[in-house]
């Protein structure tokens, strides 16, 4: 009816599997070619069904997300109370009279590097919230779209999470039985390994970030130039770390001279030791950083606050410096005079430092808000547009700055478990600045763009639109 259709071969690829016989019948031309057709699409929807088939049976294998979360999160757990159950059996092995000597001494290497890692556990979630709200932090602190988010910054700190506590309980392992030349090297491995890591040249580790933090911390160290914003708000967040760095110090102190897991340290003579001038000099250092950063402003800008600012940092010394000097002047001397100076530069540095919070980093004259989220969730339910945020975040930041007080004068460390709770306080402190101070610097980005390069049509005389079209 429709004409006979050309001869198929039964040797036509498209019409047998790779490898099958020659196929003959004695069926027509026509219905031939029919089922050649139908035979080829039943082909297709076989290869079609395979192939789902093996993909479905390779993802049976590998195990869900949600299993391997909870794998992993059983496993921290694990090694959590694993760790826990070593460090205080080998703790309980020790004489009462090491005990003490030694705690004191383990937390002297290690509380450093734990306090750094909680400050990154919260300079995640700095990030986090702000990638739920309107502050684009990237275009604050001028960074690329390779910038780290969140999620690496969390994955960071679970691996400092896992590794010093891991190297504390192998420290006090070995120390408590007997090994004391492999406890010695523990924190000396450590230190060194988060060295090469910081300064690994390679492009692993996230190369980029550990470049952009290293070249910030030079611009601080030597503020030779035009201070940015990255620079003098790490340079705060250093103030805020100022008993880190102090303790640090020691650390490496105590390294380089091969007095780890000794208590020569504690002697009055030692190089090391609670009366080392070392101690104070590195206390106030992040301060003499920022002091210098606002001279620098001062110079560039002429701005009056610029030094109203390095008036604040200028207060911080006293406290530092009278502090010391107990350790240098007769018992009567220190009472009657010297402390209570140490108490007043105390006040004043904790009351100015607290003004200066609320009207000048925070700028809190209208309280309507903290910052604007894109997208309603749990955490802009719970604080946007909150009063009681701005009471508990101004008389937080009241009671902490006085605080921190204590933690600036180095004849207050005798409790070091107190000592650490009053660091990790004041890191939270500044936890709850960062929100503040990033959100007035956005709102200050978005108030006054950047004028363009390009003058609006509109704005063009005819005189300037000849003259224009006479120099093309």
């Amino acid at each position: 009816m429709f004409g006979v259709p050309p001869a198929v071969l039964s040797s036509n690829p498209h019409l047998r599997r790779t490898g099958s016989k020659h196929l003959f019948s004695e069926l027509g031309s026509s219905e031939f070619g029919d089922w050649g057709e139908g035979h080829s699409l039943v082909d297709s929807h076989e290869m079609k069904i395979d192939s789902y088939s093996s993909s479905m049976s390779a993802a049976s294998v590998l195990p869900s997300p949600i299993l391997l979360w909870r794998f992993k999160i059983l496993l921290f757990i694990f090694w959590i109370v694993f760790g826990c159950r070593v460090a205080w059996v080998s703790v309980m092995r020790m004489s009462s009279d090491l005990r003490d000597l030694f705690i004191y001494e383990a937390f002297l290497y290690y509380n450093p590097l734990l306090l750094i890692t909680f400050m990154v556990w919260l300079w995640g979630i700095n990030l986090w919230v702000f990638s739920q709200s309107s502050v684009n932090y990237a275009k604050i602190f001028d960074i690329d779209h390779s910038h780290l988010t969140h999620w690496d910054i969390w994955k960071c700190a679970v691996w400092m999470t896992v590794v010093v506590p891991t190297s504390m309980t192998a420290y006090i392992y070995l120390y408590s039985h007997g090994e004391v030349s492999l406890a010695a090297s523990q924190p000396v491995i450590l230190y060194a390994a988060v060295l090469m890591v910081l300064v690994f040249p390679f492009d692993i580790f996230h190369l980029s970030s550990r470049y952009y933090f290293l070249r910030t911390l030079w611009r601080i160290v030597l503020p030779l130039q035009a201070i940015s914003f990255s620079d003098f708000f790490l340079a705060d967040i250093l103030t805020s770390m100022s008993k880190v760095l102090s303790d640090l110090e020691r650390s490496v102190c105590r390294m380089v001279n091969r007095q780890v897991a000794t208590i020569a340290w504690f002697e009055a003579d030692s190089v090391c030791g609670s009366h080392a001038l070392a101690i104070p000099f590195v206390l106030v250092l992040p301060y003499l950083f920022r002091l210098f950063q606002c001279l620098r402003q001062y110079s560039d800008s002429k701005e009056k606050t610029c030094l109203l600012n390095a008036l604040k940092y200028s207060t911080a010394i006293p406290v530092i410096g009278l502090s010391a000097l107990k350790y240098h002047v007769f018992a009567d001397q220190w009472t009657s005079f010297y402390r209570p100076l140490w108490l007043l530069s105390s006040v004043l540095n904790s009351l100015y430092s607290f003004y200066w919070d609320i009207s000048r980093d925070w700028d809190l004259s209208i309280f309507t808000r903290i910052f604007k989220f894109k997208n309603p969730n749990l955490v802009s339910s719970a604080f946007y547009g909150r009063a009681w945020v701005f009471f508990w975040v101004i008389g937080s930041n009241l009671v902490l700055r006085c605080t921190w007080t204590y933690k600036l004068s180095a004849h207050l460390r005798h409790n070091h478990l107190t000592v650490f709770a009053i660091t990790a306080l004041e890191i939270f402190r500044r936890f709850q600045w960062v929100f503040f101070r990033l959100e007035k610097e956005w709102n200050k980005m978005t108030a006054n763009p950047k004028p363009s390069s390009l003058l609006p049509m509109d704005d063009i005389t005819p005189n300037e639109e000849t003259r224009l079209l006479h120099n093309i």
